[in-house]
């Protein structure tokens, strides 16, 4: 299952970006994190890394 983003807890700081391996992630227009559930190869690299724990499992 691919990560999902929490768009009230992301503030856009891209840490999550940086550490994908696989860059499944990007931000939209608001600096919201967003996750390619196509791309996602649930590795849970973003969950570890996220200061603001905005990125779960579903």
């Amino acid at each position: 299952m691919p990560a999902r983003v929490n768009d009230e807890k992301c503030e856009g700081c891209e840490t999550c970006v940086d550490e994908c391996p696989v860059e499944a992630i990007s931000m939209n227009d608001d600096g919201i994190a967003v996750i390619d559930e196509d791309e996602c190869i649930d590795c849970e690299a973003c969950v570890d890394v996220c200061p603001n724990d905005a990125i779960s499992m579903v």
